[in-house]
């Protein structure tokens, strides 16, 4: 399977630069898939979770709170105004990513219900790695 290069950059530096098997968007207009040989596309993004599946299988999530996103062939390259990684080792380092993740997309929405449904997902995802 090829692998896409998948770069994720605020304006505070970058919080991904790796390669992975494939990313879901959280796009203006709904959310979308990205794997390699995708045709090019520029699109906004809304506030939500970028999800990808790195090259060992292990899923990592990101929350934004808004950007744009270029895709090519084998690149994604996602500019975002504020992101937030959801990982960690513990309990504790997951919990604070968490509570940074409400933080961020609190801020950028008044969509309590989209709130609610992204942090669901987030909780969910990022405490069955532990």
């Amino acid at each position: 399977m090829e692998n896409l290069k998948l770069s994720i950059v605020t304006p505070y530096g970058k919080i991904f630069d790796d390669e992975i098997q494939n990313v879901i968007l959280p796009g203006s207009e709904g959310e979308f898939g990205v794997y390699a040989q995708h045709c090019n596309l520029l699109s906004s993004l809304k506030a939500g979770i970028i999800e990808f599946i790195r090259n060992d299988n292990s899923v990592e999530l990101v929350a934004i709170n808004w950007g744009y996103v270029q895709v090519s062939q084998n690149k994604v390259d996602v500019i975002a105004d504020g992101a937030v990684s959801i990982s960690g080792n513990t309990q504790d380092q997951v919990a604070m990513a968490i509570d940074n993740a409400k933080k961020l997309l609190e801020e950028a929405s008044n969509d309590r219900i989209a709130i609610s449904s992204v942090v669901s997902r987030i909780e969910s995802n990022a405490r069955s790695k532990i």
